[in-house]
């Protein structure tokens, strides 16, 4: 499995890098709020952000 995302990061470097800091934002983030009382779909869109913030960050980082 880790040398099919290998070959995957080599072929679409952005995509795989949005892949990993969303993995990140959102286990960060359902660690930080663990005390926080959130209701079920408060949390899926918090988690969903997530992942459209590090889209938005995958794709900036990419301009250079």
């Amino acid at each position: 499995m880790l040398a099919s995302f290998k070959r995957f990061a080599e072929e679409h470097p952005r995509v795989a890098t949005w892949v990993v800091l969303a993995v990140g934002m959102v286990i960060i983030f359902l660690w930080a709020s663990k005390d926080v009382e959130l209701l079920w779909y408060q949390r899926l869109v918090m988690a969903l952000s997530c992942v459209g913030l590090a889209g938005v960050c995958a794709w900036i980082t990419g301009w250079e």
